[in-house]
């Protein structure tokens, strides 16, 4: 039976820290870097072993990165979270904090439901290192697409140039809120839906709710934001179903690296989302569209030879 280290948890930690707010697949690269390392790390870092507790030590993880992010935009949730009460009591839906509410919940339904369907079959599946690495490059395919069609003929006038702020010295969160709502409720489903493509080993939620949302008329900033609201959610309902697999007792023994290495994830995650959120101001998806397709590609010509 596998196990995991303290050295083992806090690298997986930082690592998934990292890239499951970039746009380069967390659980791809938590796959595959234990394959290209191999030997103890490879063994104990295996989701599809039996007796495994790396997923849900994984899991645990990403709820700590769910929570850095909770932490980040604590006033966008107290707004949110105020709009849904508002909207409840009066049941309607007026203001911009009501709207962005709803427009939240309703992007998150259709990847609850996929992945409570196919989240397990898709694992069991292609939770293995070479459809990983092929589902990265994949990954990388699709962050250049949507750069192109932003860029290019039909695409440049529907993607990536919202309209400008009605009302001039809003503070730069609340003006992006307003962006967002402008989004239909359909416009939303659909750059939420995009998320269950990141059941796939190797594709990354937040690289394809950005690519929708550029699709759909979004600046990189303002979908980067709205990515990080919708993945929040999602992780952490995914939390609460699969965390308590860590406290069966034949899991006692990873409890203590997988609480350091969710202390790294933490960490690595706050600090990854203030990083992008400024760069995403200013830059593209276009540098992780080439690492992801280089990666995945090298990686999966390395593990097939």
């Amino acid at each position: 039976m596998s196990t995991l280290t303290y050295p083992e948890a806090i690298g997986v930690g930082l690592l998934q820290g990292v890239t499951e707010l970039f746009p380069v697949s967390s659980l791809g690269h938590s796959i595959l870097l234990p394959a290209l390392i191999g030997g103890k790390v490879q063994h104990d870092l295996d989701m599809t072993a039996e007796g495994s507790s790396y997923l849900a030590a994984l899991v645990a993880l990403h709820l700590a990165t769910a929570l850095a992010l909770v932490v980040y935009f604590w006033k966008d949730w107290v707004r949110v979270v105020g709009g849904l009460f508002s909207s409840l009591r009066h049941r309607r839906v007026e203001s911009r904090n009501e709207k962005l509410a709803w427009l939240l919940i309703l992007s998150t339904i259709p990847v609850g439901v996929a992945g409570l369907a196919l989240e397990k079959a898709l694992r069991n599946a292609l939770g293995k290192p070479v459809p990983a690495a092929v589902f990265l490059a994949l990954n990388g395919l699709v962050l250049l697409g949507a750069e192109r069609l932003k860029r290019g003929g039909s695409g440049r006038r529907r993607a990536g140039h919202a309209a400008p702020v009605d009302e001039p010295g809003l503070d730069p969160d609340v003006a992006s809120d307003q962006r967002l709502t402008r989004l239909g409720y359909g416009q939303g489903a659909w750059i939420g839906a995009a998320q269950i493509l990141a059941l796939f080993p190797g594709i990354s939620r937040s690289g394809v709710t950005m690519s929708a949302g550029i699709l759909r008329g979004l600046h990189h900033e303002d979908a980067a934001r709205f990515s990080f609201l919708l993945a929040t959610p999602v992780i952490l309902a995914a939390s609460v179903l699969k965390v308590p697999e860590l406290f069966k007792p034949e899991n006692s023994s990873v409890l203590g690296p997988v609480l350091a290495g969710s202390v790294a994830a933490f960490v690595a995650g706050y600090v990854s989302v203030r990083f992008l959120t400024k760069y995403f101001e200013t830059r593209s998806l276009t540098p992780f569209a080439v690492y992801c397709f280089l990666a995945g590609v090298g990686s999966a010509v390395y593990l097939s030879v």
